[in-house]
């Protein structure tokens, strides 16, 4: 009776560090699509350039991609704790200077690439450290939990266009640094959270595999090559639906953004949704190869089809086709490299970022060439879901012929 109710307890502890990381998620969903929806404001209120607007994305995908390689060496010794519970402080402190920097220092623009660098900290660490903190708890089905996880990025990246949207409509965009102080409430409360839940090591201190070793693995290049061109598919494809649903049904840009990104998140979020839910009774690997050729359909629909609704579906239904592949990624590394720890999510991370940085560059740079041609440039970003469709070939033989390697 003493052990079931110490069981239940424990449970219920774990439980808390799951809502802890799902907030942790939402927290990150609000630092990468909250600052966007306020570009042209920034550029008529405070007269910075277009071209520096562009930066400000720039400088938090940079970061994160900095504090990937920061996690790989560092974070074992540093602690979990310490560094998801810094990871919501920087998160909260950036989302409270976006609101007021811009007005205290003489220069805006220095203020918020300021703000926008101290809350991309945060993100990265968040994105780095949530998936192993799941990954140690005692749950049954690890790969649902994961994919289920991941999930709550999309609906935090739904909730945020759609909650400002409304904030914008019933107070006017000119209150949006209110708005900024209210969302930083959230990574506040959620430092309470990772204070007080129990959060279990990966592996022991000094048990990893180590960056070398992990490269030494041809698997792990493969997991790596599969990020990349699975957050190149995701984040190519989502920058252009709101072009596409402008094209498709005469849309202002508020209400293109959200037919478009923010349908987008939610076709990938019912995605993760799905396999959270049913993982148990899928095969996921079998899940991210369906997944793969619906990516690669949706990017020749995109591409190839003369009708803009046909593009338009094509876009949204992408967001379904990539979901699995970043959790699925963490779970099939995760139970082929057991003693990977921090170094193996960080450098999945970061590869998942640079594919989300080059991507979405790559696509716009063909499409200007083309004579802003979207249809050519998605034709040119159709490279990202054949590689990854590739990619998962050789993940499912060389899963088949190397089930778990724990190897130091």
């Amino acid at each position: 009776m003493i052990f079931k109710c110490r069981n239940s307890i424990k449970k219920t502890d774990y439980h808390k560090t799951k809502i802890a990381c799902y907030m942790g998620f939402i927290t990150q969903a609000i630092t990468a699509n909250f600052a966007p929806l306020l570009f042209l404001k920034f550029h008529s209120d405070y007269h910075i350039s277009l071209g520096n607007i562009a930066l400000i994305s720039t400088f938090f995908f940079f970061t994160q991609l900095l504090v990937d390689l920061f996690c790989a060496k560092f974070v074992d010794h540093i602690g979990y704790r310490v560094c998801i519970v810094t990871s919501e402080i920087f998160s909260a402190l950036g989302l409270l200077g976006l609101a007021f920097l811009p007005d205290f220092l003489p220069d805006p623009f220095i203020g918020i690439i300021c703000s926008v660098i101290v809350y991309a900290i945060g993100s990265g660490l968040i994105e780095v450290l949530c998936s192993p903190i799941i990954e140690a708890c005692p749950f049954e089905n690890k790969e649902a939990t994961m994919s289920l996880l991941h999930s709550f990025y999309c609906w935090g990246a739904v909730g945020t266009i759609l909650i400002s949207s409304l904030f914008f409509l019933i107070f006017g965009i000119d209150n949006w640094k209110w708005l900024a102080v209210i969302w930083a409430i959230i990574p506040a409360v959620n430092t309470y959270n990772f204070m007080t839940c129990p959060i279990e090591p990966l592996v022991d201190n000094g048990s990893g595999m180590g960056i070398k070793n992990l490269f030494s693995k041809p698997f792990f290049w493969v997991a790596i090559c599969l990020m990349i061109c699975s957050g190149a598919s995701e984040l190519a494809m989502a920058q252009w639906a709101s072009a596409y649903a402008e094209a498709a049904l005469g849309l202002s840009k508020a209400l293109g953004d959200l037919a478009g990104p923010c349908m987008f998140a939610v076709t990938m979020g019912i995605s993760r949704i799905i396999f959270g839910k049913y993982g148990e009774q899928l095969d996921l690997m079998k899940f991210m190869g369906g997944s793969g050729i619906l990516c690669v359909v949706c990017y020749l629909l995109a591409a190839l089809s003369s009708s803009p609704i046909i593009g338009l579906i094509g876009c949204i239904a992408c967001g379904f086709s990539v979901g699995i592949m970043w959790p699925g990624t963490i779970s099939i590394s995760s139970k082929t490299f057991p003693t990977g720890g921090t170094a193996m999510f960080s450098l999945l991370a970061m590869a998942g970022d640079l594919g989300g940085s080059i991507g979405p560059g790559i696509v716009g740079r063909i499409t200007q060439n083309a004579g802003n041609n979207i249809r050519i440039g998605m034709g040119f970003g159709l490279i990202f879901p054949v590689i990854l469709l590739f990619m998962l070939f050789l993940l499912y033989r060389k899963k088949s012929t190397q089930p778990q390697i724990s190897t130091h």
